[in-house]
């Protein structure tokens, strides 16, 4: 009987343990405020960085068809008709300088999310964390757009007007738009590139996001992985 007895007590006690393990486990799994915000601010720094380096590299824009920046719609029955002219050689050149003052402009980039990053509340953080697919871009279009917007147009017009595009493109522009009954053109270059520019950016920026939600090998700290573990787990119980 003794031996039944201590046999229950011992089994119980494992059980227990067990039970405490457990329990603690989820203690030490789950992030602290704290830790869940620092954990997103790992991701989005190593995300976001890693979106802006990849096409800030020479080359980034023009060599891929799915981001190249061509001429504006309204814009290419000019390029047509320079083309025609035999200028195609001037036509290519305007537009490789439009994709390469897209790659100097996202070098700018990286501070300025950074700073966003930095000054994220707490609120902001756990909605962001548990907000699903693409919450954190949302988060940075809402925050950075005007500061990204001002610091891209500088660098865009300087590469446009390396070969004169700014002058020569408004003038002709300017010609186009006094013929009768034609469409009206914007001649303002800048601010299509800066328009792509930006699309193609944050396109980038969220195609990491998601990489790191959807791939645990890719939360490269300790705090990425606890807070993206408990950001798993509140999806899983919606």
């Amino acid at each position: 009987m003794k031996k039944i007895l201590y046999a229950t007590v011992f089994c119980l006690s494992i059980a227990s343990c067990d039970v405490l393990k457990t329990v603690a486990t989820e203690v030490l799994t789950t992030p602290t405020t704290e830790e869940a915000t620092a954990g997103l601010k790992d991701a989005l720094k190593q995300g976001f960085g890693n979106g802006a380096d990849a096409l800030s590299v020479p080359g980034a824009f023009k060599n891929n068809a799915l981001i190249k920046i061509l001429l504006p719609p309204d814009a290419q029955k000019v390029a047509d008709k320079l083309r025609s002219m035999g200028m195609s050689a001037q036509v290519d050149n305007v537009i490789n300088k439009m994709n390469e003052g897209a790659e100097n402009a996202v070098q700018t980039a990286k501070p300025i999310f950074m700073d966003a990053v930095s000054n994220m509340s707490f609120n902001d953080a756990m909605g962001i964390l548990t907000g699903g697919k693409g919450a954190a871009t949302n988060y940075l279009k809402q925050t950075t757009t005007g500061a990204l917007t001002d610091a891209f147009r500088p660098k865009i017009q300087a590469s446009l007007d390396q070969v004169g595009v700014t002058k020569h493109w408004t003038e002709l522009v300017t010609i186009y738009n006094k013929i009768p009954l034609v469409t009206k053109m914007n001649p303002d270059l800048n601010a299509h590139v800066t328009q792509k520019a930006l699309e193609a950016l944050f396109n980038k920026v969220e195609e990491e996001e998601n990489l790191i939600r959807d791939n645990p090998a890719k939360r490269g700290t300790e705090l990425m992985k606890k807070a993206f573990a408990y950001a798993d787990s509140k999806k899983n119980t919606q």
